[in-house]
């Protein structure tokens, strides 16, 4: 029986960017197109098969300890980040102060997609969905360097709407104006909590 079930909702890509050294900066650079391998981007960071465990993972995990790599990729939704820039009162937040490699406009709450979620792009390359990426300081940093005293709020205002982090499963090319269709595991909630208390302690 398939276990994943094509949607109506497509997106289309607006934008994407590499993070090349993330011990330099957290600030993406546009790119027109990437090219995907099973690690993910050549030249992202972030890429790689494996990588060492970091604070998402903490209460699993002894930091540094090597670990399968879900999160090779972030993706952001266009929506999300205008919906956040307007109640911060700027005049927007643009993708590469994220760390951002893929923007999408199109799909609605995209930040809560299902874990396990397939993006299925018109060029054949796919993507699964690991978890929401939460926002953090670093972000807010980056927006307080454009918009002084005014970035600190973005870890409590970008909260559900920071997009999301994924990792390659079929590899191929992505690019600006590609089409996106998005698949969702076929399970019912989970009726038990939603963990958010634990993840925040």
């Amino acid at each position: 029986m398939p276990m994943l079930t094509p949607t109506d909702h497509h997106a289309t890509i607006t934008w994407l960017g590499v993070l090349l050294d993330r011990a330099v900066t957290l600030r993406s650079e546009p790119r027109d197109r990437l090219d995907l391998g099973f690690a993910g981007p050549p030249e992202e960071c972030h890429a790689g098969l494996t990588r060492p465990s970091c604070s998402r993972v903490k209460l699993q995990y002894e930091r540094g300890t090597e670990i399968a790599n879900a999160r090779q990729l972030s993706l952001l939704s266009e929506e999300e980040l205008a919906s956040v820039a307007a109640d911060m009162g700027i005049p927007r937040i643009a993708p590469e102060w994220t760390g951002a490699n893929v923007i999408l406009s199109g799909i609605p709450d995209f930040s809560s997609i299902p874990p396990s979620s397939r993006l299925i792009f018109e060029s054949g390359a796919s993507v699964a969905v690991d978890m929401a990426n939460g926002p953090c300081r670093f972000v807010a940093e980056e927006i307080e360097k454009e918009y002084p005293g005014r970035g600190r709020p973005f870890p409590t205002v970008a909260l559900d709407r920071r997009g999301v982090t994924a990792r390659v499963e079929r590899p191929g090319a992505l690019e600006i104006g590609m089409r996106v269709r998005l698949h969702i595991p076929v399970q019912k909630p989970w009726a038990h909590g939603t963990g958010r208390a634990a993840a925040q302690s």
